[in-house]
């Protein structure tokens, strides 16, 4: 072969060589896995937002609960509202109102529940109807609980109970920002006795108009 023809022929397959190893060591493009960040947002958000309340059968020492949040901390923003005027009534007036102003009646609760007895259903129906027909009312919803369990845990179910009914009133039409709950748990009993009747009493929400 012609040696310059030769010498051609080398240097073109060299090259071509070069060009295939190019080719071939180029930087392949990477595929992230599928990103998690979505799960990880919505992990996130129902993180903040799930509430892990105490089971039904809770007890301490021995003793059944009653729920409570601070009172700061209840849907109000904190401004405490209640019905003094009822402590100053007959035994017998405050077993049938409680603290509820006199044209609401109280919803009460089995022991260590905060959902809406079937029995009570027609008192937060009658409590919803009045405000459906007064428009300018605006009340206060305030949970209580009677004495047993602690502290802590009776002011969560007594704001429990205090929201259920105002879930409840909403649901059948009364505006939500004309409601408000605060939580007093066990604090401030209407009934003081140590027995299950006083204590089946003080297990209640109160309606009361502002």
């Amino acid at each position: 072969m012609n040696p310059f023809l030769k010498s051609a022929f080398i240097t073109t397959v060299l090259l071509s060589s070069l060009v295939l190893l190019s080719s071939g060591c180029s930087k392949k493009s990477v595929i992230p896995p599928e990103s998690s960040a979505t799960e990880t947002e919505n992990a996130e958000f129902n993180g903040g937002n799930d509430i892990n309340y105490p089971p039904a059968d809770f007890s301490e020492s021995g003793l059944g609960s009653e729920e409570s949040m601070d009172p700061n901390n209840g849907q109000g923003g904190g401004n405490l509202s209640f019905n003094s005027d009822a402590d100053t009534q007959s035994p017998e007036y405050q077993r049938v109102h409680g603290r509820s102003s006199i044209t609401f009646a109280p919803v009460y609760f089995d022991f260590d529940q905060a959902g809406i007895r079937y029995d009570m259903q027609e008192v937060v129906t009658s409590n919803a109807d009045y405000m459906k027909n007064n428009p300018g009312s605006i009340v206060v919803i305030e949970g209580n609980s009677d004495e047993r369990g602690t502290n802590e845990y009776n002011l969560a179910l007594a704001e429990r109970r205090a929201i259920n009914v105002k879930e409840y009133m909403v649901n059948l039409g009364v505006t939500p920002n004309r409601i408000r709950t605060v939580s007093y748990g066990e604090e401030r009993p209407l009934f003081t006795g140590n027995n299950e009747l006083d204590w089946a009493q003080n297990r209640r929400a109160d309606t009361i108009l502002e």
